[in-house]
């Protein structure tokens, strides 16, 4: 059974997937789930909305790859001072991860390249 967990995700499919991440809904969603997969099949559900088909699994892998890679790099650069690897999509990860719950006005993203490029995206795809 090859769900293709493996294909390649384009740029534009890993921008979607992450806009879709951003989601407060979503954020709420994740946020102490541990059995996530009505979550992952959500944001399946988004994406096919764009015209990208993934699966769940291939989003929850996703997501998994992206927090690995960014927490990684995290700790590398603590160590080291000065980044040595970049990870493409750095910001727009650590906007979502580095969000803070507590405040009235919600996160901080609004401004950042991740609201701005995605929204425009979003309207790409109509």
């Amino acid at each position: 059974n090859d769900t293709g967990a493996g294909k390649h995700w384009s740029d534009n499919e890993v921008r979607a997937l992450i806009n879709i991440w951003s989601d407060e809904k979503i954020q709420q969603m994740l946020e102490g789930a541990t059995r996530n997969k009505e979550i992952f099949e959500e944001i399946a559900r988004r994406l096919m909305k764009r015209g990208i088909d993934r699966d769940w699994k291939q989003c929850r892998t996703k997501y998994k790859n992206l927090k690995y890679e960014y927490r990684a790099l995290q700790k590398e650069n603590e160590h080291l001072g000065n980044p040595r690897r970049k990870m493409r999509f750095y910001d727009e990860v650590d906007c979502i991860l580095r969000r803070q719950p507590l405040g009235t006005s919600g996160w901080g993203c609004e401004s950042s390249s991740l609201l701005s490029g995605t929204k425009n995206f979003s309207d790409e795809m109509k």
